[in-house]
C-alpha cells in the first residue's frame, strides 16, 4: 500500500521526523529511508533506539494515527494505481493488499480502491511481517490459490525479499528506495508502466527491466 499504490510514505516520514525532534533529536533524510517498508512495531524499535523514550507499540501508535489523520484530508494515488487496479477488477482478476500498515489505515484506502481487493492482510494480522514471506503466503490462502501463481508488486527492499521469499513472481516498483537487479526480478519506474500485458507476461515467468540500462 504505503509506497507502492498511494504516495504516503512523506506522511510517514514527517511524522517519524516530527516525533523524533520532539525530544531534541535529529531525524535524517537516511534515517527516514531506512525506515520504508519495515512493520510499524520494528519501526518503532529503531525509534526507540535512536533515543526516544516511549515503548517501540507507543512510537507505532503515534505513528498511525498522524498518518490516519492525514490521510483523512488526501489519498495520494501513486501514477497508474488506480487504473491499474480498475482494469484488474474489470478483467476479474482477483486482488489481494499486502500491506506492514495496520488495518486502520488500510480501511481508509480500500473504499476508495477500485473494484476492491478479494483479500487484505495487515501488519497486525500477522505474526511475522516483512521481509518474512507470511504475509504474502497468508494473502495467497485468502484468494485460495498457490502462492508461486501470484503476481506481487513491491516498492521497498523489505517488501522486496518478503514476496520473493514468497515464491510469488515479484515487480519491484522503484519509488523512493534503489532496487538492485536480481535473477528473476522485474524492476519498473512507476505503475504507469504496468498493464494487464505486463503482469500476464510475469506471471508466466517473463522479467520485465525497465531499469537495466540506468
Amino acid at each position: 500500500m504505503d509506497g507502492t499504490l498511494i504516495a504516503s510514505e512523506p506522511f510517514w516520514m514527517d511524522a517519524e521526523r516530527r516525533l523524533v525532534e520532539s525530544y531534541g533529536l535529529t531525524w535524517t533524510e537516511q534515517d527516514a529511508v531506512g525506515m520504508v517498508g519495515l512493520p510499524l512495531l520494528a519501526a518503532g524499535e529503531v525509534i526507540a533506539a535512536h533515543g526516544v523514550p516511549l515503548p517501540a507499540q507507543e512510537i507505532a501508535d503515534r505513528l498511525v494515527l498522524e498518518v490516519a489523520q492525514r490521510l483523512e484530508v488526501e489519498v495520494p494515488w501513486q501514477p497508474g494505481a488506480l487504473e491499474l487496479l480498475a482494469a484488474l477488477a474489470e478483467a476479474g482478476v482477483p486482488s489481494a493488499l499486502v500491506t506492514m500498515s495496520y488495518r486502520v489505515l488500510a480501511e481508509k484506502i480500500l473504499a476508495q480502491a477500485p473494484g476492491g481487493f478479494a483479500a487484505v492482510v495487515c501488519g497486525d494480522d500477522v505474526t511475522h511481517g516483512k521481509p518474512h514471506p507470511e504475509p504474502f503466503l497468508t494473502a495467497a490462502a485468502q484468494l485460495g490459490v498457490d502462492v508461486t501463481r501470484c503476481v506481487a508488486v513491491e516498492d521497498s527492499l523489505p517488501g522486496v525479499a518478503a514476496a520473493r521469499a514468497s515464491g510469488a513472481r515479484t515487480i519491484a516498483v522503484e519509488v523512493m528506495v534503489r532496487i538492485p537487479p536480481a535473477p528473476g526480478l522485474s524492476r519498473v519506474a512507476s505503475l504507469a508502466d504496468v498493464g494487464l500485458a505486463d503482469l500476464a507476461a510475469v506471471a508466466r515467468g517473463e522479467v520485465l527491466d525497465h531499469l537495466a540500462q540506468r
